[in-house]
């Protein structure tokens, strides 16, 4: 396993610039690849892939012939991209912190283990928080790993950082996962801990995340609190096979 302490550097990098873009304002301009290259001592092709990941996350905007620029920041996640809340809340030009409610190893149940591929009873890490912006509450989230994320999940500032930085310097990269998103309503619990109505709307999104090799390593419950979040949809029109009617004459 990779020293706790480890972290990639495209990843040191990508933490530099976004501190950097939290002081800078849309449309400013960001370094080149060949600034980037001969300030941080990496190969082009890291330079690159670390900006690439930021206009990915949609925090740059990437202009060919003129260079990189602080994106406008938007106001919902797309579906098709997952960041982590405390990115998304950055590119929003908010403050996210946490509370962390638990995180605990224990035996996984049955529904745990059959979304992380494994035996139920497995031993699984648990880690429930309220994640807030600019200390407004947003979501409970809990989040079930598997057990090998122990090392760096169980020491990590969860109230302050990143989960999925600290999974990274575990040695495990995400890659992927599958999702669905649906309604629900605020319960007491719901309610006193994002500051609601019992009864008030919630989204409630449910997700799977991989590694590289597809090997499940999260599974995620959010409940979002519905008047302060949302995700944006891209689509397609069906035409359900349909031919154009042929004009009459």
């Amino acid at each position: 396993m990779r020293d706790s302490a480890y972290v990639p550097q495209h990843r040191r990098i990508e933490q530099v610039l976004r501190e950097r873009i939290t002081g800078l304002r849309p449309g400013d301009r960001l370094p080149s690849d060949a600034q980037l290259v001969a300030e941080f001592q990496v190969s082009r092709m890291t330079a690159r892939n670390a900006m690439q990941r930021l206009a990915d996350e949609g925090l740059v905007a990437r202009q060919p012939g003129r260079g990189s620029f602080v994106a406008e920041r938007a106001t919902h996640r797309r579906t098709d991209r997952l960041m982590t809340f405390s990115r998304e809340m950055e590119r929003q030009g908010q403050v996210p912190t946490s509370r962390l409610l638990a995180r605990a190893i224990r035996p996984s149940t049955r529904a745990e283990a059959a979304d992380l591929g494994l035996t139920p009873g497995t031993p699984v890490i648990e880690v429930r928080r309220v994640r807030l912006a600019d200390g407004d509450p947003i979501a409970i989230e809990t989040a079930i790993l598997i057990r090998s994320c122990a090392p760096s999940v169980m020491s990590a500032d969860l109230e302050h950082g990143s989960l999925h930085d600290a999974v990274a310097r575990g040695g495990l990269t995400l890659a992927s996962g599958t999702g669905s998103i649906g309604a629900a309503v605020a319960t007491a619990a719901d309610a006193r801990l994002l500051d609601l109505r019992r009864g008030d709307p919630l989204l409630v999104e449910r997700r799977v995340i991989v590694d590289l090799q597809g090997r499940p390593v999260e599974a995620t419950e959010s409940r979002y609190a519905g008047a302060r979040y949302a995700l944006e949809v891209s689509f397609e029109v069906d035409d359900d096979g349909r031919a154009p009617s042929p004009s009459l004459e």
